[in-house]
């Protein structure tokens, strides 16, 4: 039952959407309906407000990491172990793929992973994030960083652990699943040299130059 409700909550963590809730904090128009429409960090950085993007960026990464410190903190004093713990680093992430709050329309879910594997071991979500911006830098392409990254995710985790968390290894490979599947698009727009690149801006309907509403 603990571990039920663990999850529960992790997911509704999850459920909160940064990218609609700065761009409305910033006066900006939604991030579905302009760019890729994917309400993640990067999209909000193509209406022109770095602030807002970087504050989405951190609060969709804090909350995949504070579900998981959380369940490590409390888990123990509640019969929840590491399949527990596993349970909310894929319930966090599945909250914001699906979130409840925005009738289950989520981001791509590339800053609530990395903020997952700094919850489960700071180590590899450093390596994950040093993947990312390594590929980010060479090749100025979001998606392809985050697709590269999510591969070599669950090597860093294998690497350090081995099989001893079987159950977080596995959490891990499926957050990369679903990280892939996600970007399905951005994967035939990487193929056919359609693809946006990095700091690229898509006009915000009703959004005026300096990033405000009309």
């Amino acid at each position: 039952m603990n571990t039920a409700i663990f999850t529960l909550v992790a997911y509704l963590i999850g459920s909160i959407s940064f990218a609609v809730v700065m761009s409305h904090a910033f006066g900006l128009s939604d991030p579905r309906t302009y760019g890729s429409k994917n309400p993640g960090a990067t999209n909000v950085l193509r209406s022109g407000n770095k602030k807002a993007a970087i504050a989405t960026l951190i609060g969709d990464g804090a909350k995949g990491w504070f579900a998981v410190w959380l369940a490590q903190l409390l888990g123990a004093q509640y019969g929840v172990g590491d399949l527990g713990i596993a349970l909310v680093a894929i319930a966090v992430f599945l909250g914001h793929l699906y979130p409840v709050f925005f009738r289950f329309i989520g981001g791509k879910g590339v800053a609530t992973a990395l903020g997952v594997l700094l919850g489960l071991n700071v180590w590899i979500g450093v390596a994950t994030l040093v993947t990312w911006l390594v590929i980010a830098y060479a090749f100025r392409y979001s998606s392809l960083a985050a697709l590269i990254s999510a591969i070599f995710a669950p090597f860093y985790y294998g690497l350090l652990f081995g099989t001893d968390r079987l159950e977080q290894l596995l959490a891990v490979v499926a957050m990369s699943v679903l990280l892939v599947l996600r970007h399905r698009g951005n994967i035939a727009n990487l193929m056919a040299g359609k693809e946006s690149r990095i700091g690229s801006k898509a006009a915000a309907p009703g959004a005026k130059p300096n990033g405000k509403k009309k």
